[in-house]
């Protein structure tokens, strides 16, 4: 067996380094395709030494362009290394335009493709990252969901349940990992010689930085946060619209703001873990930061991972200046409203996701599940049903006593619930496809 893993930004090689240790450990043969999305080769071998990862077999330097540059030259790429090398199946992860190609080019050449991370929506189509993750997900064959709110995500786009398996973030495992290293390594914390309580901030999204209005607002928000150091590593994006509005100067000379260059993943890694608050308007962050501990506030309106807002980790604040405010004085004030954040359960499992993964994709490979192949027999008729259970019955049961109906979904009253096999269904109402044979 062999597995293509398709990497391009730093937070996809994060997330996968746990996954491709696991695959290394199991002696799985396996290549890594790496894009080079968003900097130069030297950049990108450094970092690969740094999370203690081999270098990849291939890299297509493709740099920064226009989204649709950008892509065109990933896929023509991609398509010439995964032709020649012929891998079972292909694994991409998250929502960058790396995902976009590697997906849509392994799906026209009938290789499966495992999302990692599937699911998520913020139901925002104004964001590429919707875009990338939407197509990603209509050319997947396996699909790896971090909790059962993206597994629904799917199941309402008309998903196969038994394609979808619930995992947990690889994240987690990502932190766990890393944190490791980082501690072997990083000085950071004594380099910066900071003192006191400290929020760590990141900000980069364009709707933040190249809107003048909504930067004003955070900006002064900053400007007025009392009683905590606020480590601002900024992103060049965000440098340039700070000082064409002219409010970099403002935030330079505050004394409880300390700028700084970006730092890298291990060292921010350090930051996040020493910080009584993150702020970001980073999706990746608020992963990290209910794993790691840390109450986040986030700078967005809406998030694909709602799961650390009803987990109680999360805040989202948008960019108005009084709710970043009293969201910071709520959070410093009560000290239940912070032990509570700070203790809220992470909804990203407990480290083992890519020990799930590894193990669904041997076992779909052992029965044969990884070959795409057109249909060989005449289609039924498909009809969809709405099903009241009164007995004593779960999923598996139901289906294997019915076996021409297929479970879409389930309803407990009107919440829906993923249908695991073990499910009790009595009381339950059901969507289901009924199937009939029109052969003559």
């Amino acid at each position: 067996m062999k597995i293509a893993f398709i990497i391009g930004t730093r937070p996809e090689i994060i997330k996968m380094s746990p996954l491709i240790d696991e695959v290394d450990k199991r002696g799985i043969d396996y290549i890594l395709i790496h894009t080079g999305q968003h900097y130069d080769y030297e950049m990108s071998q450094q970092f690969f030494l740094d999370l203690e990862l081999r270098e990849p077999d291939y890299n297509i330097g493709v740099g920064s362009d226009s989204h649709g540059k950008q892509t065109a030259v990933m896929m023509d790429g991609i398509e010439e290394v995964l032709v020649n090398e012929k891998p079972d199946i292909v694994l991409v992860q998250g929502d960058t335009n790396a995902v976009l190609a590697g997906a849509l080019v392994a799906a026209k050449l009938h290789i499966p493709v495992g999302h990692v991370e599937a699911g998520l929506r913020s139901y925002d189509k104004t964001m590429p990252e919707e875009i990338n993750r939407m197509v990603a997900d209509v050319c997947t064959s396996l699909f790896f969901v971090p909790t059962e709110e993206t597994a629904l995500n799917l199941l309402f786009e008309g998903i196969n349940r038994e394609d979808i398996f619930i995992t947990g973030n690889t994240v987690v495992d990502a932190c766990y990992r890393n944190l490791k290293i980082a501690a072997k390594n990083s000085r950071i914390m004594s380099q910066l010689e900071l003192e006191g309580d400290l929020l760590s901030l990141t900000l980069h999204r364009a709707e933040n930085v190249d809107d003048r209005q909504r930067l004003e607002n955070i900006v002064e928000a900053l400007l007025k946060i009392k009683g905590l150091t606020i480590v601002f590593p900024v992103h060049p994006r965000t440098v340039k619209t700070l000082k064409n509005f002219g409010m970099y100067s403002l935030l330079e000379e505050a004394p409880h703001i300390k700028m700084i260059k970006p730092i890298g993943y291990l060292d921010f890694l350090i930051l996040e873990s020493n910080s009584k608050l993150l702020m970001t308007d980073s999706g990746g962050i608020q992963e990290e930061a209910i794993t790691l501990d840390v109450p986040c506030l986030t700078l967005r309106y809406n998030t694909e991972r709602p799961e650390t807002v009803e987990a109680g980790g999360n805040i989202l604040v948008g960019s108005r200046t009084e709710k970043i405010l009293e969201s910071v004085s709520k959070i410093l004030e009560d000290e239940d409203l912070y032990r509570g954040m700070k203790e809220a359960p992470n909804p990203y499992g407990d480290g083992t996701a890519s020990k799930q993964i590894v193990d669904a994709i041997l076992n779909a490979y052992t029965q044969g599940k990884l070959e795409i192949k057109p249909p060989e027999q005449v289609a039924s008729t498909r009809v969809k049903e709405l099903l009241l259970v009164t007995e004593e019955i779960t999923v598996a049961e139901f289906e294997e006593k019915n076996s021409n109906y297929v479970i879409n979904m389930v309803f407990d009253k009107d919440k829906p619930v993923f249908p695991s096999s073990n499910l009790q269904l009595n009381g339950k109402t059901l969507v289901v496809t009924r199937f009939s044979s029109d052969e003559f």
